[in-house]
């Protein structure tokens, strides 16, 4: 297999420093010219690209049409790794825990539920305890969901493991979601079908299941036009 040398190594640090220094020089020119331009590399984790960025990414490129934006998705294990590794600027993720060499800024909250099929064999539970949800089949996020870390977290907090539940599958997405399961999701995912009736919350006795959607960026990284960014979606939603 192919590996890099000493001497390879120490070049790929300076090419990725000059990479780095060339997209600020390009956002610091197009000041001068009062309009605001380079490249912006974001990653998102999948609820936040699907749910919550389209807008956020609609009005920011209005707005400064001169930023070339270009986005790709995946969990946030995906995400921070791609940041790592200097493939985008600036991350978007859903995860509680934070990684060494990486800096953490809350975006906006966001609640995860329970939901069913208004008209599956779920459709009429309106709350559950924890112990009847040890029993229900469950669908959930795959490894390295931010998600699904929030909820192996909330519930071993409660002396569950996510190997106690009844989980009948692991997507990249609640999409499959049928009539026959549930699922614990974000409720911005879900919040259309809801609205029309076509999904239910079912609560869970005594749990409330909170966390933060957050920006990360390399530590010690200083990047004027991701700060833009950020600024720009705060003042969004």
């Amino acid at each position: 297999r192919l590996v890099l040398t000493d001497a390879g190594r120490t070049l790929l640090a300076y090419a990725e420093r000059i990479t780095d220094e060339y997209r600020k020089l390009q956002y610091e020119m197009s000041l001068k010219t009062d309009r605001e331009g380079g490249r912006l590399r974001l990653g998102a984790s999948s609820t936040i690209a699907q749910y919550l960025l389209p807008r956020v990414l609609a009005r920011f490129t209005v707005r400064f049409p001169d930023v070339r934006v270009s986005l790709i998705s995946g969990n946030s294990q995906q995400i921070e790794q791609a940041l790592a590794r200097h493939d985008i600027d600036l991350g978007l993720v859903e995860s509680a825990s934070h990684h060494q060499g990486l800096h953490y800024m809350k975006f906006v909250p966001d609640e995860l539920v329970l939901v069913a099929d208004a008209a599956g064999a779920y459709g009429r539970c309106e709350e559950v305890t924890l112990d009847e949800l040890r029993r229900m089949p469950l669908v959930l996020r795959e490894q390295g969901s931010g998600t699904l870390e929030v909820i192996a977290r909330y519930l071993a907090d409660r002396g569950i493991r996510l190997s106690a539940l009844r989980v009948v599958m692991q997507l990249g997405s609640t999409e499959s979601l049928n009539s026959d399961t549930v699922a614990i999701v974000s409720v911005m995912s879900v919040f259309e079908e809801l609205r029309s009736g076509k999904m239910r919350v079912i609560e869970i006795e005594g749990c409330t299941i909170e966390r933060d959607f957050s920006f990360v960026r390399l530590d010690g990284q200083t990047d004027a036009l991701a700060d833009r960014f950020i600024e720009f979606a705060r003042n969004t939603l």
